[in-house]
């Protein structure tokens, strides 16, 4: 029996995944990709000519407003699950058995529930008679109550409440392999709490933040549940606006243009990402 597997093995353990993938993916893609060059019908089904209509009208000041809106709400939401999820994370390294495996539970939880009545829970929270509001106003904090609710930041408090798992899970994965040697010795030689994080942790960490980190800005950069519920106009993103032109503009081109901009900004953070891991996710880099 040999040793090494031959041509013919590899393409029928990795054949059938890549075709799937790519009819998945690359093929889905691909169609959108296709439609932003057409012309809308009059039902709104994309058909010929070819035209840059769709592109250039993407490229409208008042779009590429919610384009960046919606950038600097996932980046907001991204650094709020860094901050909080590696303090979790490093707390989660620290536990042992039973008491492990019942935090990690509560953790990944809520991720269980579905998203539309963790939405509409902020919503009883938030809003101006909810119980934020109460508690503030019998407490004496304030005088009447804060308009809370269809903001920016109750889409920032929802997307956030949503994502921290996926940023959790990876530093943890990450952290769990740290070295505590590495620690010791550091102490021992005098570093300093900020030092020990900044030179040791930190590096070995970095696949675990970058992992997390496209795992919360992704899937945030394309929401349009949250902010619908959450934000109302003042909280639309790009997902609300392709979702709109979709369903009830029915001008799928113009949808679809805006699709491309969100599958662009996804390559380039992957890009970045990896090149942030050391070219790989999970484990040690070199």
């Amino acid at each position: 029996m040999k040793g090494t597997a031959g041509p013919g093995w590899t393409s029928w353990t990795i054949g059938p995944p890549a075709v799937v993938l790519a009819l998945l993916f690359v093929v889905p893609m691909g169609i959108v990709a296709l439609y932003a060059f057409l012309t809308p019908g009059p039902l709104g089904a994309p058909e010929l000519p070819f035209t840059f209509a769709a592109i250039r009208r993407s490229l409208d000041p008042l779009y590429l407003g919610i384009l960046l809106r919606s950038l600097r709400l996932a980046l907001l939401c991204t650094v709020i699950c860094l901050v909080v999820g590696f303090p979790v994370a490093w707390i989660l390294t620290g536990m042992r058995g039973r008491v492990r495996n019942f935090a990690i539970l509560a953790l990944i939880l809520p991720s269980w529930t579905n998203l539309l009545v963790k939405n509409y829970a902020w919503i009883v929270l938030l809003r101006q008679e909810g119980i934020v509001n109460s508690l503030m106003l019998r407490v004496g904090l304030i005088n009447e109550p804060l308009p809370l609710l269809f903001n920016e930041g109750a889409v920032l408090i929802g997307l956030a409440h949503t994502f921290l798992p996926f940023m959790v899970l990876p530093l943890y994965a990450a952290l769990d392999k740290l070295d505590p040697a590495h620690l010791e010795a550091a102490r021992d030689l005098g570093a300093g709490p900020w030092s020990r994080l900044r030179h040791i942790v930190l590096p070995q960490c970095r696949a675990g933040v970058a992992a997390g980190s496209l795992l919360v800005f992704i899937p945030a950069l394309g929401s349009f549940v949250t902010p619908d519920l959450l934000g109302g106009a003042r909280g639309m993103m790009v997902g609300n606006l392709i979702q709109n032109q979709m369903l009830l503009a029915r001008d799928w081109p113009f949808g679809s243009a805006l699709s491309l901009w969100l599958m662009a900004v996804t390559l380039v953070l992957i890009l970045l990402s990896m090149r942030l891991a050391g070219g790989r996710f999970g484990g040690k880099t070199p």
